[in-house]
């Protein structure tokens, strides 16, 4: 075995000698030591040996291979240095032009938003897009018969199906981030400031205007003496730092379980100026967000006393939010990855 692998290895010597080109550099490889080559079928015959053959003959085929592919890569230096000294190249033809990316549009409002409300005192934090049903409804009062519960509208997961040690929780995608409400009242207590932007899954049909999953940002302020004045301020600079421009804020009575009392925020029209348009409906306001004075219930889910401590909360469409910046008609586009799309921003 020795005098064939010394005369294999003189044969694959001579022929690299001949070799012009790195494609006929890898074909010799591959022949002599590849997965079937010559040289590898060889090898494979030592465990056929005397244990002190082995050691021999195996010493003599690892020095054998190492030598070659020694000589295999200077080989290839040479032919690869060559190519670069005969290949015309013309110093004054243009660059090519390096694409660099950019944040997508959801993210850069996003992030304009955290710094506005980190100016405001609050704190940015996240929680859990998988939650539980009792931190996604229950710490929220709201009730079993809420339509919010209903399977057409919450997307719920089988317990059974994840590795979790309780199978009993009902776990869902969380429908809104006012979920972390309690989860912060629980950690930090009161006083309190946080904001909590992220991602929310709702089981609806998609059109222009709704997905199944979109953005929001929440909004939580809990201190003595908190009134709906603070929650009007606090808006007014979020929507006036968005849009670049001063603008008005009103309130009308809406219901939302989680607070007493609650109320619709619109935004006056940015494109008409108040004067009527269709984004508007004509009617010189935008409906841009939810909100309210935080429920008593939900300030004794969070281990904070009402009697002592007020709140508000509230909740943008951060998805809406963009839409409305920017002049965007179809929520869709956000997640289409369409190029096209993305690079206006």
């Amino acid at each position: 075995m020795k005098n064939k692998l010394l005369q294999l290895k003189d044969k694959i010597f001579t022929e690299l000698t001949n070799v012009k080109d790195v494609q006929a550099l890898v074909d010799l490889e591959i022949k002599y030591l590849g997965r079937k080559g010559e040289l590898t079928q060889i090898l494979r015959g030592i465990a056929n040996l005397s244990d002190e053959d082995k050691k021999i003959i195996g010493r003599l085929a690892n020095e054998i291979k190492e030598e070659l592919r020694e000589k295999i890569r200077e080989i290839k230096d040479i032919i690869l240095e060559k190519g670069d000294e005969n290949r015309d190249v013309d110093v004054t033809l243009p660059g090519e032009k390096i694409k660099i990316g950019h944040l997508h549009p959801l993210t850069q409002i996003q992030n304009e938003l955290e710094d506005l409300l980190h100016s405001l005192g609050f704190m940015v934090i996240d929680g859990p897009e998988l939650e539980s049903d009792y931190y996604c409804f229950e710490a929220l009062n709201i009730p079993p018969h809420h339509p919010a519960r209903d399977i057409q509208d919450t997307f719920y997961i089988d317990p059974a199906s994840l590795k979790t040690e309780n199978k009993k929780i009902d776990l869902v995608m969380r429908t809104h981030t006012s979920s972390v409400q309690a989860r912060a009242m629980e950690k930090y207590g009161a006083p309190l400031r946080v904001a909590v932007p992220g991602r929310v899954f709702r089981s609806e049909a998609t059109d222009a205007c709704h997905d199944v999953m979109f953005y929001q940002l929440e909004g939580l302020m809990i201190d003595k003496n908190i009134s709906i004045a603070n929650l009007i301020a606090v808006l007014h600079q979020i929507f006036s730092g968005i849009f670049k421009k001063n603008v008005k804020v009103r309130v009308r009575p809406g219901y939302f379980p989680f607070v007493e009392p609650g109320l619709e925020v619109d935004m006056s029209c940015t494109i008409c100026g108040e004067k009527g348009c269709p984004s508007c409906k004509h009617s010189g306001w935008l409906e841009m967000a939810g909100a309210g004075m935080v429920h008593p219930n939900v300030l004794r889910a969070g281990g904070i006393d009402p009697e002592k401590y007020s709140g508000f909360a509230f909740g943008i469409g951060l998805s809406r939010l963009v839409m409305m910046k920017y002049g965007i008609d179809d929520i869709r586009l956000f997640t289409s990855g369409d190029l096209r799309f993305l690079e206006q921003f």
